[in-house]
């Protein structure tokens, strides 16, 4: 019998089903963990044997690619905040050479200009062979073309397809004395290079049959004929394509080959249909300008020149960015470029984004305010042009106009701060690109920026230095009186050089010698002054010196002896007579002039000249630097001899010829005429005007120069068109009247 008090046999039942259970647990942990595991291989099978192939081929295709990107370029402004130079985005279509399979590259190019063709949009194709046939070149030399520099030196210069002649080996030279193919033989040659033509075809067409040129005998196997031969509208096509990426594989050309610009969402879409592996719709942003004035002034921007790539290079610049070559856009590049952003991009095979993230973004560029007045920059444009085109005089049998000669203003604040620089004949920065080979080529030199690098002799505007020289030195008074009898006597004939007023002046003092533009009194006075004294001011004033504006600008020079050693000229002690009434060696810039003014009808203060009023941030929200600079030299100058000398510029614009132009302003004003002789024997002379105003607060200086201008005088009615502008009266003046026949 069984004692109910026996705890032994209970627990021996609890402890077997413990185990029981115990058991039934192990062994459901094991079954779920070999189920994982069975699943976990299965998933590697089916990865690694099942689709291993196409993931491994799917991992080695996808590359991922680093990419610098440029930032916002800023905006530049007028001194009154009105835009002159914006940006705007578009969409560009970039081709990638080695994106391209090699055997699938002429069928993806012609497949991408079918579509073009299809929607009317252009390619950029700059091959100097016509687009139809008959072939002929589009340039009259397409190998080179002639340049002259601002000395007027003639150089020859390679076009890109002469460059790439020679980088190419392309079967012919640039030596004059070996015959140059025609263009169809060319064209044929580079059908052949780039596989679009075979090269064996049949005999030589009559008309081309007798040709020896250097291509030998393999150019004269192509048979070509007047109506193109075997080769057809569409291969020329393909060949200025590949003729592009030739001359960006060749380096000739160091930037990205944008194929077409600006395209719309439709042609977006029937690329995209096509699949065209290395043909990339990019987004980019060019520069749209407010303004058709200011060329010169504001300059333009284009790739990295492979010569300034190592610059670039160190300042962390993409190779293929785009930066300012002339102009504003090249003086403030950096300021206006910001920083470039760094993306992390992974793509597949065909070049498809997969996915992509920013290591560093970039930093947009700052908005550049200039102190350039844009009305007044215009209305200073259109007077220069009016002008020229009164100054056409017929020439020849035929009666044809003679072409228009160059024009400059320069108009500048008390400060240095330019308010106007205008070159004339000038260019359309919107249509720069399109035109740059005719500018270069152009005799009229519309590239260049006279305001800054043309340099003029001075004329009668230089006599006011020469009277400041000597009133300062003390070698005269200013109610001293020197006799002009209209010829000057102080040295033996045949030295003895005239007045331009033959009857003579009678006795002048220095206000009445600049009113009457009195040659004798200031050959007296400098050579009184002596030379050097009177280069000690002009270099003062800044002449012969640079301005110090950001624009790229010419020195000048000061005549005197070390200049005529330079130049392998012989001094003697009678130039100093030419030398003082702006003759001679002196060579100016017009804002060298205008800025002289300035320095002397505001006491003496000799700033530096500048475009920048201040920098703002991107959002314009604040101001991160203002243009502040001391006065580059302080001239000590008596106020009576400064007076002396600003009554005889008054007193001039008084006078008859003058008057009628500067009456009519709100404000009184100060003028100077000049007319220097710039060949021997006055074979050819430049007008030149200098004025300020107001007379008696003076704001304003400017300077207008006329390249083979008849007299200065007859620049007065521009001049008077400008303070108009500027001091907002809205008048104009429509005709020109010389000043008189005679040199002043």
């Amino acid at each position: 019998m069984n004692n109910p008090f026996d705890h032994t046999h209970i627990q021996e039942e609890k402890a077997e089903r413990e185990a029981r259970r115990l058991k039934l647990r192990t062994n459901l942990l094991i079954a779920l963990f070999c189920g994982v595991l069975g699943g976990f291989c299965l998933v590697l099978y089916q990865l690694q044997v099942v689709q291993g192939a196409s993931y491994r081929a799917g991992t080695n295709s996808h590359i991922t690619d680093r990419q610098q990107v440029e930032s916002i370029r800023g905006e530049i402004l007028d001194r009154y905040g009105r835009v002159l130079v914006t940006n705007e985005l578009s969409y560009n279509v970039e081709l990638d050479w080695n994106a391209m399979e090699p055997d699938q590259r002429l069928d993806i190019l012609a497949r991408l200009l079918e579509v073009c063709r299809e929607e009317g949009v252009e390619w950029a194709d700059t091959l100097p062979i016509t687009k139809t046939a008959p072939w002929r070149y589009t340039a009259a030399d397409p190998l080179s073309y002639q340049v002259t520099d601002e000395e007027g030196e003639v150089s020859n210069v390679s076009t890109s397809l002469g460059a790439l002649a020679e980088k190419w080996a392309i079967g012919w030279v640039k030596d004059a004395a070996l015959a140059r193919p025609e263009a169809g033989e060319l064209l044929a040659k580079m059908c052949v290079t780039f596989g679009l033509l075979e090269e064996e075809k049949p005999t030589l067409s009559k008309e081309h049959r007798g040709l020896t040129g250097v291509l030998g005998s393999a150019g004269q196997s192509f048979g070509l004929t007047e109506d193109g031969g075997g080769i057809s509208r569409e291969m020329r096509e393909l060949a200025g394509v590949l003729y592009e990426i030739y001359l960006r594989r060749y380096e000739v050309t160091n930037n990205t080959y944008v194929f077409a610009q600006d395209v719309d969402i439709t042609f977006i879409a029937k690329v995209k249909e096509q699949g065209l592996a290395g043909v990339r719709i990019v987004t980019a942003s060019s520069r749209k300008y407010g303004t058709g004035v200011a060329a010169h002034v504001l300059g333009y921007t284009g790739k990295i020149d492979k010569d300034e790539w190592p610059k670039y290079k160190e300042l962390g610049y993409p190779m293929d960015a785009v930066v300012g070559i002339e102009g504003v856009e090249l003086a403030f590049e950096e300021r206006l470029h910001g920083s470039s952003g760094l993306r992390l991009m992974e793509k597949d095979n065909d070049g498809n984004i997969i996915s992509q993230q920013w290591k560093t973004e970039p930093a947009p560029g700052e908005n550049a305010v200039l102190t350039l007045d844009i009305a007044l920059q215009a209305t200073v444009e259109d007077l220069l042009a009016e002008y020229a085109s009164r100054q056409e005089r017929p020439v020849g049998e035929d009666g044809e106009p003679e072409p228009a000669k160059g024009l400059a203003a320069a108009v500048v604040d008390m400060t240095g701060g330019v308010l106007a620089l205008a070159s004339y004949p000038t260019y359309d920065l919107a249509a720069f690109r399109e035109n740059f080979t005719q500018l270069q080529a152009d005799e009229s030199r519309p590239l260049l920026n006279r305001a800054t690098q043309g340099q003029y002799s001075p004329g009668s505007t230089f006599k006011m230095l020469t009277a400041i020289a000597a009133l300062d030195t003390g070698t005269i008074t200013t109610a001293e009186r020197l006799e002009c009898t209209g010829v000057y006597t102080f040295y033996p004939p045949p030295y003895q050089p005239r007045c331009w007023y033959g009857y003579g002046h009678g006795r002048d003092n220095v206000t009445e010698a600049i009113k009457d533009s009195c040659n004798c009194f200031f050959y007296d006075a400098g050579r009184r002054t002596t030379i050097a004294n009177i280069n000690e001011y002009a270099r003062k004033f800044g002449l012969g010196e640079y301005t110090g504006i950001e624009l790229v600008e010419k020195k000048g020079l000061r005549a005197g002896p070390e200049t005529s050693k330079q130049l392998n000229q012989q001094w003697y002690d009678g130039d100093t007579l030419s030398a003082s009434i702006g003759q001679g060696n002196n060579l100016f810039t017009p804002l060298q002039l205008a800025n002289y003014v300035a320095t002397l009808v505001n006491g003496g203060d000799h700033y530096a000249c500048h475009l920048l009023k201040e920098f703002k941030s991107n959002d314009y929200s604040q101001v991160t630097e203002t243009y502040s600079q001391p006065p580059k030299d302080t001239i000590d100058l008596d106020p009576a001899h400064v007076q002396a000398v600003k009554q005889g510029m008054y007193d001039l614009s008084k006078t008859a010829t003058m008057a009628k132009w500067f009456d009519p302003l709100p404000v009184e004003v100060g003028c100077k005429t000049g007319t220097a002789e710039t060949a021997a024997h006055a074979v050819s002379t430049n007008a030149l005007f200098v004025c300020f105003a107001p007379y008696d607060d003076p704001q304003i200086a400017l300077c207008l120069v006329s390249e083979g201008g008849d007299a200065g005088g007859s620049l007065a009615e521009l001049a008077a068109g400008i303070l108009a502008q500027y001091f907002s009266t809205g008048s104009s003046l429509d005709t020109v009247t010389g000043e008189n026949a005679l040199l002043r």
